[in-house]
């Protein structure tokens, strides 16, 4: 057998899994609390030793990704006022913008001592989007700045280890999965921070002349709900629910109660019917 081991540290859970990569056979599976108090290696460890019990896991190759310690918050800033900041800022930027305007950009950032990674533009084209180098950037520099630098784990066997960010990865997998399967695909991925939306959808052939938006379309894409979650932002999925009058009258004091028990202990875990209701 050709074994491999695949591990997803997550904000609440990391979870592990020995896979035949030969015969796309589940070997087996395993999930540790992800240990961001301490170092998120232990609970990786926890992970995949009971995963790979009986088998010699530091001799296989481990293929992992990470959204721990807050995963990747992006900010977009464009041309408009309306939606461009203007602040003293030391936080990585990728440069992904107008081709000619690149370079002056790229030295006046360097300039002000701001992180700055340049790549292709996202919108070369009036209706043609190409966010791959943009990805392939933000990859980067998380991985630089996540996980090199937010200090997850002492030493930097994390960092090498860590191959991905999970929402990339799991595109990834979605994308693989829809070419397998040969037709569109939704997954929706509810973690304890985040919920995530991924599609992967065949072009309209009525699309295949001049696009009509400007933008074009993004025919394999994710988005994220980042208040939306079963843990950390348990309490942003009662207020959602109140929002869009989804509870029954007298439901919302204990649902706010027992998310937010949720979000100040992610390592609950339900003990009787109700809890787990």
């Amino acid at each position: 057998m050709n074994l491999a081991v695949c591990a997803d540290v997550g904000s609440t859970y990391t979870k592990a899994a020995v896979v035949d990569l030969d015969g796309g056979r589940l070997v087996g599976a395993a999930a540790a609390p992800t240990t961001v108090g301490t170092d998120v290696l232990h609970g990786l460890d926890a992970a995949v030793g009971a995963a790979a019990a009986g088998l010699a896991a530091g001799d296989l190759p481990w293929y992992v990704c990470s959204s721990a310690g807050g995963g990747l918050r992006l900010a977009v800033i464009g041309y408009e006022p309306l939606v461009t900041a203007r602040a003293r800022w030391r936080v990585p930027v990728v440069l992904a913008g107008n081709a000619d305007a690149r370079d002056d950009l790229h030295a006046l950032l360097v300039a002000a001592k701001v992180p700055v990674t340049a790549a292709d533009n996202v919108l070369p084209r009036i209706g043609v989007l190409t966010p791959a180098p943009a990805r392939a950037a933000i990859r980067e520099v998380f991985l630089r700045h996540v996980i090199g630098g937010k200090k997850l784990s002492r030493g930097g066997r994390f960092a090498r280890l860590v191959r991905a960010a999970t929402p990339d990865a799991v595109l990834t997998g979605v994308e693989v999965l829809a070419d397998a399967l040969g037709g569109d695909l939704a997954v929706v991925d509810v973690g304890g921070a985040t919920t995530d939306v991924y599609s992967v959808l065949t072009p309209d052939e009525r699309d295949s002349g001049p696009s009509q938006e400007v933008a074009g379309t993004l025919w394999r894409a994710r988005t994220v709900e980042g208040d939306l979650g079963m843990r950390w932002s348990a309490p942003g999925v009662v207020r959602a629910a109140a929002e869009e009058r989804l509870l029954a009258a007298g439901e919302e004091g204990d649902l706010a109660a027992a998310a937010a028990a949720r979000a100040a202990d992610p390592g609950f875990l339900p003990a009787d019917d109700a809890d787990r209701a």
